[in-house]
């Protein structure tokens, strides 16, 4: 994939509401105009991929803990100049959690959302442009985890607004029950 092909990709998105619709037009100009937006080194910002891992009935969800960020999140992470953002997440997915049993949902986006990473070390606050992708796992399995996270939790999506009540987490909640 490259960048004009995920410009493509995240034209022919619909998003749930208003507010993923402003951040889809911001994310859409980014990879736009930044040759590249797929490199650690853009310091306004980076296109980064996530999983949004379901159990195969979907009630619940596997969030994370990332440590640098302090807060219960769905794994991802930088796609380092990988312009195929659905691989990112799935590399992401299986690093940070170790799980065998991981199918892909399809590569068609699920949510995209913009948002600030704040100054850490060296590295300014910028923004990620995140965008994520459905996973089914076996809810039996446990994951592992390693150096960016604290802990793991199998959540049932009623209880996930009790670890994390942003708004794009809380979106991701709501389209999966209407997935089913």
């Amino acid at each position: 994939m490259s960048r004009e092909k995920l410009v493509a990709q995240l034209n022919e998105y619909s998003p749930f509401n208003a507010v993923e619709g402003k951040m889809l037009s911001k994310m859409i100009a980014f990879v736009s105009h930044h040759e590249n937006c797929f490199l650690r080194s853009n310091l306004k910002g980076q296109v980064t991929g996530s999983a949004w891992i379901l159990d195969y009935n979907h009630q619940h969800v596997l969030l994370i803990h990332h440590s640098k960020l302090d807060k219960w999140l769905q794994p991802g992470g930088h796609t380092d100049g990988n312009t195929n953002v659905f691989e990112v997440a799935l590399k992401e997915a299986k690093e940070e959690t170790g799980l065998q049993s991981l199918i892909s949902f399809g590569e068609e986006i699920f949510d995209i959302d913009v948002h600030d990473i704040p100054e850490y070390k060296d590295v300014p606050a910028h923004l990620h442009y995140d965008i994520r992708f459905i996973f089914e796992a076996d809810l039996n399995e446990k994951p592992t985890i390693n150096h960016e996270s604290k802990d793991w939790k199998w959540i049932p999506l009623h209880e996930v607004e009790n670890l994390n009540n942003e708004e794009s987490i809380l979106r991701m909640v709501t389209k999966t029950y209407e997935i089913g």
